[in-house]
C-alpha cells in the first residue's frame, strides 16, 4: 500500500509567469495558475488529498533563491519549478538547487525545444532536477506534481 504522508509541494514561477492566461497566450496558453489545483485533481486523483501545494512567484533571481532556501528550511518535499528565462542564464539557481536538494521537476508551458532562439534550447538547471516536463500548458504541472508524487513514493520507479 503506497505511503500517503502529507506532502507539500511549491509550485514556483519565474520572471513574466506572474500574468499566466493573459500573456502571450499563444504561447503559454489561456489558463491561469488558479486552474492548477483542479488540473492535478484531475490528474493525481484522490492523491491530491495529501497534497498541499505552496504558490510562489518572483521576477528577481535572489527573491526565488531566497524561497528556494525557506523551502529547504521548512521541509518542502519537491518543488515544481518554471524559471522562466532564468533556465538558460542562472547558473545561481543551479547551485541553488544542487545544494538544498529538494527533489524538483523543471516545467515549460511551452516545448523550449521548438522555440526559434537558440538560447532557449539549453537548461542551466536542468542537471540539478529529476526531470523536465514541457510542452503541454498549464497540465505540464499538473504532470510535474505528479512525478514528483511518483518519485516520492517509488523513488526507484
Amino acid at each position: 500500500m503506497p505511503n500517503t504522508q502529507p506532502l507539500t509541494f511549491l509550485v514556483m514561477n519565474g520572471p513574466n509567469l506572474g500574468h499566466l492566461g493573459k500573456r502571450q497566450p499563444e504561447i503559454y496558453g489561456h489558463q491561469s495558475m488558479e486552474d492548477l489545483p483542479d488540473l492535478a485533481r484531475q490528474v493525481l486523483g484522490a492523491a491530491m488529498d495529501s497534497i498541499t501545494l505552496e504558490f510562489y512567484q518572483s521576477n528577481c533571481e535572489g527573491a526565488m533563491i531566497n524561497r528556494l532556501e525557506k523551502a529547504w528550511k521548512t521541509g518542502v518535499h519537491g518543488v515544481a519549478l518554471n524559471a522562466g528565462a532564468y533556465t538558460h542564464t542562472s547558473l545561481a539557481l543551479a547551485d541553488c538547487l544542487a545544494w538544498i536538494k529538494i527533489p524538483t521537476v523543471e516545467v515549460h508551458l511551452s516545448n523550449i525545444w521548438a522555440r526559434p532562439e537558440p538560447i532557449r534550447h539549453q537548461s542551466f538547471i536542468g542537471a540539478r532536477v529529476v526531470g523536465v516536463i514541457a510542452g503541454f500548458g498549464l497540465l505540464s504541472y499538473a504532470l510535474a506534481l505528479q512525478a514528483l508524487y511518483q518519485h516520492l513514493h517509488h523513488p526507484s520507479a
